[in-house]
């Protein structure tokens, strides 16, 4: 009955996939040809491809084979995770990158759970992908409890190293149930009990547990009492949706099976919820459970690394189909090529969970600071038509303002939400525009692939069928990364410049100021800092990439010879790293005590004086660009630079601007108005400086004007510092600037 089964679901599939082919446009020879008596009401698309999931995991050969039959230009690209492709179970790579989120999570609370004991419960079996992976993923894991469509399992108090052997055991074999753990294993008060039974008697150890003060329950009282148990990680693994909100009724969750167990977000106790399986909570659900301060973020970001790998592998074989035509790889050979960067694959992905989760982590931790970008970007797709706060379950209008009344932001799993339409968006305008046809833009493409093809076969990942795609992935990834939701959009409102502008200016920064090389030192100190510090030293590289961009948009040409402008200010940011005594003696004080700060709180030492010259090396595109229209040295411009900034007081007062937070979207307009016409006159006073000979020479031509204007901006910016007085103060240091 079984195989009978399973050969009508085979062929059910097969003829569902016949008919997709048959509705799809075709490459044949690189001319696109649309299917025959096919009337056709959208573009010419001839990419589709099927991704494995449960129930289908086994049928990628299946669906290959028919794309082959049928001469579908992706051949075995169509359908991944094939015999000739990255098994997603082999690899585990779904549940290492929801692990990589879950360990984040962890690292932020300053726990290591690589090498500290944690008690985790889960949905899901041994015999499973997600939760069969993830409950292997560390050796100090204490799985207390833990329930599938067949059993409960519960282990009050498991020694990790004979539970982890255990385990191990189940996965490895066939088909395997909680019913085949060795029961002599387990610790006293545990057991497996069937889903069937009506009651399961409870002794003190399962008590204390599950906090069920009775002699008995339930199984599915107990399954209700384990999703809420106190433990540190509730690990998803399995199928269904366990949590809702308060006010959320079960009908609309789609999910009649698990009605009789499903909790509230608010009375989830886990301090972390992995969601390695799709839908283990609602969304409303989530955003409860983060309410009450439990950490979470979606199952989208959780288990991407497993569409991401799927990803990967359709690329990778479309960049080898010319080889392949050609005769200069043939299947012998491709097929151990592929298998040969399996590991490279995973490391990609699993970088992809980290640097994702890590820009909720500052989102997050940026909090009622950034709401009024975030409210401006949702406002701004929903203008254009691509976001519906109801179907994504944001808060409306009045609700933000409640939230902002409170002093609260978006949770962790709205922001989540933002992160993936800023990133749909931007893919989607990169596309539209050609600024992605830059030549600098190109290195873009092979940071997508693993190095092995790269330097294998550069010149097919060169000319890659879906080159413009993958950039415009590559970007829309690492500028949301590293820029946050709303750096685009806030871009775009400040400069009116286009997506393919902004992704050239963003280039320009980051390999100026050498970040990417930085944030991976930052990345090295995982588990060795205090995780809230981490995060700070990621902020202030954040910050120093959105304030340089802004400057690269409204000050420089970035689409014309990027390679220059680049080069020219790269050197820039060196010289004035290498260069001593530029600074006052007052700021070059501040900068010595910073760095000895963060090395007594577990920085290297040239790490520590790396970070502490990020507000030094936030003025050197300025200083480039004051010495360029001098004629002069970038020595000599960058110490008029400073001597007029320490003169007026202005890195105080910049830095006070830069930190003021406003909700108005118009006040923000006007502080960035103010701040930048700050730096103008800065600049522009440094010109008169070095035009005078030296900045002591400017204050003795123009000595009445420089004391009543060092008098008035003192006065102005004493105290707090508002949008006003700094606009105040920015026209009169431009005033002095005109007169010199």
């Amino acid at each position: 009955a079984r195989d009978a089964w399973l050969a009508e679901g085979t062929e059910s599939y097969r003829i569902f996939i016949g008919s997709l082919l048959d509705v799809t446009d075709n490459l044949v020879e690189g001319d696109l040809v649309p299917p025959e008596h096919v009337v056709r009401r959208d573009g010419d698309d001839p990419y589709l491809v099927v991704a494995a999931d449960k129930g289908t995991a086994s049928f990628s050969d299946t669906a290959n084979a028919i794309a082959i039959n049928r001469n579908f230009w992706l051949g075995d690209a169509f359908a991944s995770g094939g015999s000739a492709g990255y098994d997603h179970k082999g690899m585990g790579i779904t549940a290492r990158g929801a692990w990589e989120s879950v360990k984040r999570h962890f690292r932020e609370m300053d726990r290591d759970i690589q090498s500290e004991p944690f008690t985790v419960a889960g949905v899901g079996d041994m015999s499973g992908d997600v939760f069969g992976n993830g409950m292997l993923l560390s050796r100090q894991l204490r799985l207390v409890a833990a329930f599938d469509h067949r059993d409960i399992f519960i282990d009050p108090n498991p020694d990790p190293a004979t539970s982890y052997a255990e385990r191990q055991r189940l996965f490895a074999l066939p088909r395997s149930s909680w019913q085949d753990y060795d029961k002599a294993l387990i610790s006293e008060g545990g057991g497996v009990f069937s889903r069937s039974l009506k009651s399961v008697p409870l002794n003190d150890a399962m008590r204390a547990l599950l906090g069920i003060d009775k002699d008995s329950a339930t199984p599915a009282e107990l399954m209700q009492a384990i999703l809420c148990a106190p433990v540190d990680l509730l690990w998803f693994g399995g199928i269904g949706t366990y949590i809702k909100a308060s006010d959320e009724d079960d009908a609309s969750v789609g999910d009649r099976a698990n009605d009789a167990i499903r909790v509230t977000g608010d009375e989830v106790q886990a301090k972390v919820v992995g969601e390695g399986a799709n839908l283990g909570a609602t969304q409303r659900g989530r955003i409860a459970y983060a309410i009450k301060g439990g950490r979470i973020d979606t199952d989208a970001v959780h288990n991407s690394a497993g569409v991401n790998s799927s990803d990967l592998e359709v690329n990778i074989k479309i960049a080898l189909a010319s080889l392949v035509t050609s005769g200069q790889l043939d299947e012998t050979a491709r097929r151990p090529f592929l298998a040969q960067m399996t590991d490279e694959v995973a490391a990609l992905c699993l970088r992809n969970n980290y640097l994702q989760t890590l820009a909720l982590s500052l989102a997050d931790r940026a909090g009622i600071a950034e709401l009024p970008d975030h409210r401006t970007l949702i406002e701004g797709l929903e203008e254009r038509g691509l976001l519906d706060r109801k179907v994504e379950f944001l808060p409306s209008d009045a609700d933000l303002e409640a939230r902002v009344a409170q002093g609260n932001a978006l949770t962790r799993p709205e922001l989540a939400v933002i992160l993936a339409y800023a990133k749909l968006t931007l893919k989607d305008d990169l596309l539209a525009g050609n600024g992605i046809d830059e030549p600098y833009l190109a290195g873009e493409l092979f940071r997508y692939f693993p190095q092995t093809l790269n330097q294998t076969y550069p010149t097919s990942v060169e000319n890659h069928r879906l080159r413009r795609e993958v950039i415009a992935t590559v970007l829309a990834n690492a500028m949301i990364n590293h820029g946050g939701p709303a750096f685009v959009s806030e871009l775009t409102a400040a400069t009116s410049a286009s997506a393919g502008e902004i992704a050239l200016a963003y280039a320009a920064v980051r390999d100026a100021y050498g970040l990417t090389e930085l944030r991976a030192e930052i990345d090295a100190l995982d588990g060795r800092i205090p995780g809230d510090l981490q995060l700070k030293l990621y902020a202030q590289v954040m910050e120093l990439l959105r304030v340089e961009t802004l400057w690269f948009l409204r000050n420089a040409v970035v689409t014309d010879n990027l390679t220059d402008l680049v080069e020219q200010h790269r050197r820039g940011v060196e010289r004035l790293r290498e260069t001593e005594g530029l600074l006052p003696p007052e700021q070059h004080a501040l900068r010595d005590t910073k760095v000895s700060e963060l090395v007594s709180l577990g920085l290297p030492l040239q790490l520590a004086q790396k970070i502490a010259d990020l507000p030094l090396l936030i003025h050197s595109t300025d200083i480039v660009l004051v010495a360029e229209r001098s004629g002069v040295e970038l020595e000599a411009a960058a110490r008029a630079y400073f001597g007029v900034a320490g003169l007026f007081g202005l890195h105080r007062i910049i830095d006070a601007g830069r930190s003021i937070v406003l909700p108005d979207r118009f006040d923000r307009m006007a502080l960035d108005r103010a701040l930048a016409n700050l730096m103008r006159a800065l600049r522009d006073l440094t010109a008169d400086a070095l035009a005078a000979g030296s900045l002591e020479a400017l204050q003795s031509q123009q000595q009445v004007e420089v004391t009543r204007t060092l008098a008035a901006v003192k006065e102005l910016t004493e105290g707090t510092i508002t949008v006003s007085r700094l606009s105040v103060a920015a026209g009169l240091l431009a005033d002095l600037a005109r007169a010199a």
